[in-house]
């Protein structure tokens, strides 16, 4: 499908953004639904985990939404350079121990594979409970001079509601993890920034 996601998958061309690490695929799902102009692609390395979105997907007809499964680390051997105009991470493991920093879906290693794959400028969002994980992924935006467009440490503080009414949908959305984070009171962090 390289190169080929427009013609083959879903039959447009209209923007494509992928949910890495899609788990069940609830932002994937709930992507599409609000954006009908933009085709969403969920990828994970587990089929079961995103079989309820692919299944939600195709019982509620939503053809601007699909599934992949495949290593993050191959983006590059699914999609050409300029495929993908948007990129989410909603909550990626946070590889708390130090020596785990080069599998942080926001770290170097994978920013520059996003490159590789991103048009110029593609948008970057990062949604995560884990207070270490988002200002660990500022300083290294910082560090490595990706602009940060928006952040917050408690989007469901004040953020949410000075937001315009279609952001308060996208951040709305909530995943599996998300919901038990919030259940136990952990603030839900957001990262919006510029490749």
């Amino acid at each position: 499908m390289q190169g080929e996601w427009h013609e083959k998958a879903f039959e447009n061309d209209k923007p494509i953004v992928l949910e890495l690490g899609c788990g069940k695929g609830e932002y994937t799902v709930g992507l599409a639904r609000i954006f009908p102009e933009k085709n969403f692609l969920g990828i994970d390395i587990k089929s079961h985990r995103f079989w309820r979105g692919a299944k939600t997907a195709i019982e509620d007809g939503l053809k601007n939404a699909a599934f992949l499964r495949t290593r993050i680390e191959f983006l590059d051997h699914h999609f050409n350079a300029n495929e993908v105009d948007e990129i989410w991470l909603t909550f990626s493991d946070p590889q708390l121990k130090d020596r785990r920093e080069k599998h942080r879906l926001s770290g170097e290693r994978f920013l520059t594979l996003y490159r590789k794959v991103m048009k110029k400028a593609g948008l970057l969002h990062l949604k995560t409970d884990n207070t270490g994980l988002y200002e660990w992924t500022l300083e290294e935006f910082d560090r490595l001079g990706v602009e940060v467009i928006t952040h917050s440490p408690d989007i469901y503080a004040d953020y949410i509601f000075e937001q315009d009414k279609e952001t308060q949908r996208v951040l709305n959305i909530r995943t599996y993890y998300e919901t038990m984070f919030a259940e136990k009171g952990e603030n839900i962090k957001y990262i919006r920034a510029r490749l």
